[in-house]
Order: C-alpha cells, then sequence, then structure tokens
C-alpha cells in the first residue's frame, strides 16, 4: 500500500492559521481511523485530533481543543487539520496517522494505537 502523505507545514507568525493535508489513495480509507501526531524537538510523539472515518466522530487533545479543527473529504480519501491561533509551544514536525478497524486499541490519541505513517511536516510558529 501507499504510504501516508502530509502537506501544509510551514512557518507561520503567533496567532495565525495553518491547514495541513493528509491523502492514503491505496488504503481502505473508510474502514480506518485517521490521526494527526506532533513531536518538539526533546519530546515524546503526541496525538493531537483522530477521526473514525466511517461515522465521523473525533477526538482532540486538551491543548488544541478550541483551536484545531480535523475534517474529512470522503471523495479524496484525504483528512485535513485546521489549525487557528498557533502558538509557539505549537511548533513540532506533524504526523498522519492511520490504524485500521478491529487493530489493538491504546486510547486515541496513544501513537501505539497506529501502524501507518507519513513521513511529517514541520510547523514552525515564531512570537
Amino acid at each position: 500500500q501507499a504510504q501516508l502523505v502530509e502537506s501544509g507545514g510551514g512557518s507561520v507568525q503567533a496567532g495565525g492559521p495553518l491547514r495541513l493535508s493528509c491523502t492514503a489513495p491505496e488504503y481502505p480509507y473508510d474502514n480506518m481511523y485517521m490521526a494527526w501526531f506532533r513531536q518538539a524537538p526533546g519530546k515524546e510523539r503526541e496525538g493531537v485530533a483522530v477521526m473514525n472515518i466511517g461515522i465521523g466522530t473525533s477526538t482532540y487533545a486538551d491543548s488544541v481543543k478550541g483551536r484545531f479543527t480535523i475534517s474529512q473529504d470522503y471523495a479524496k480519501k484525504s483528512v485535513y487539520l485546521q489549525m487557528n491561533s498557533l502558538k509557539p509551544e505549537d511548533t513540532a514536525m506533524y504526523y498522519c496517522a492511520a490504524a485500521q478497524y478491529g487493530s489493538r486499541s491504546f486510547g486515541p490519541l496513544s501513537k501505539r494505537s497506529y501502524s501507518y505513517w507519513g513521513q511529517g511536516t514541520q510547523v514552525t510558529v515564531s512570537s
């Protein structure tokens, strides 16, 4: 299967927006959970947001609630992360991840729940 592909990262001033995209053209998209993670230097990878593609429900980390929104486009087999009111502490490498229905789950925002990963896209927020 093709790997996940992220795009949309870049440098932005604090308070500004960015929109990240993730596409999985050869995965069984409608039978998967798709998620966004991030990892800053010296810190472990943390879950940001996840969506159950089949039913459209989503879960967010407390640190981004009210600022970030995950969405999908079924026809394009893509998920998006709209990031608003960005802060310097949001600076990290952002990764797209996926898990098949029925796989072992350690919680929706745990990296251990996901088997498929993209290469990452860098987000840098300056003061």
